[in-house]
């Protein structure tokens, strides 16, 4: 599969790159062949203006200068977001991503009565690495907002039987150099599985 890598994070030497590195390596493995979008290292912008917001359900004036981000949607099979947890949630450029490139006319259609119908039917496997300050329980205790919305709102727009993989590092900032190396061990060996 062509896959997609969104990754998200301002330090290009964080173990979030880390976690991308491996995500691109397990990936190759499989024989997938990654595209890297890397939002900070292209200086995108993730504000939504007001411009956009007026052209927002016209697919024939929305996107415009984001023609190259559309376009990658739709040529690949499988997406991957690397990114770190930020106060439970994907960081404002990840999300300012998603509110700028995945519009009508290209992630959906909006048909009668306003409802979603989903465009992005070439991707079929979607999955998240993302690191967290909190513990695992935690987390699932304030409900994951950004799992939410990446792997049922974000996903539904996909595929209709869509894969999806989540792999969280939890308790970051009291990891363990074993445990990060571990995590990125996982990493490589699901991406390695993704078929």
């Amino acid at each position: 599969m062509r896959v997609l890598v969104v990754y998200c994070h301002p330090k290009p030497d964080s173990y979030v790159a880390a976690m991308r590195d491996a995500a691109i390596e397990g990936l190759k493995q499989a024989g997938h062949e990654p595209q890297i979008v890397d939002l900070y290292a292209e200086g995108f912008d993730p504000r939504f203006s007001a411009e956009e917001h007026a052209a927002y359900e016209n697919p024939a004036e929305n996107g415009k200068g984001l023609e190259h981000y559309t376009q990658q949607l739709r040529s690949v099979e499988g997406i991957v977001f690397v990114f770190p947890t930020w106060w439970y949630d994907m960081p404002a450029m990840l999300k300012g991503w998603f509110d700028r490139v995945w519009l009508p006319g290209t992630a959906f259609d909006l048909g009668a009565g306003k409802m979603i119908e989903p465009r992005l039917r070439n991707i079929r496997f979607m999955g998240a690495v993302t690191s967290c300050g909190a513990p695992w329980w935690w987390s699932k205790l304030v409900g994951e907002p950004h799992r939410r919305v990446l792997m049922r709102g974000m996903r539904a727009l996909c595929a209709k039987n869509c894969r999806q993989l989540w792999l969280g590092c939890y308790q970051m900032d009291s990891s363990t150099p074993k445990k990060r190396a571990g995590f990125l061990s996982t990493i490589r060996r699901r991406m390695a599985r993704v078929a």
